[in-house]
């Protein structure tokens, strides 16, 4: 019964990395060919994307902007 485990849990693993594998080929059998469907447009575009453009990056900088002025009204009393 233990080795019905190992060779059914084997089975699982092999079949987990054949499909990965196939997966994976699709993708870049369609990137090759320059086959641009619509999730792949959006994930480069969102790979591409500068991260500057955020809004939480811009908030965050105005926070560090608040406390510079913070430090130098505290350093100059």
């Amino acid at each position: 019964m233990e080795s019905n485990r190992v060779i059914l849990g084997a089975l699982l693993f092999i079949i987990i990395v054949l499909g990965s594998n196939v997966v994976m080929f699709i993708i870049a059998r369609n990137w090759a060919k320059g086959g641009d469907s619509r999730w792949m447009s959006a994930l480069k575009k969102s790979l591409s994307k500068p991260v500057t453009d955020s809004s939480a990056n811009k908030s965050m900088d105005e926070l560090r902007k608040r406390v510079d002025d913070l430090e130098k009204k505290k350093n100059g009393d």
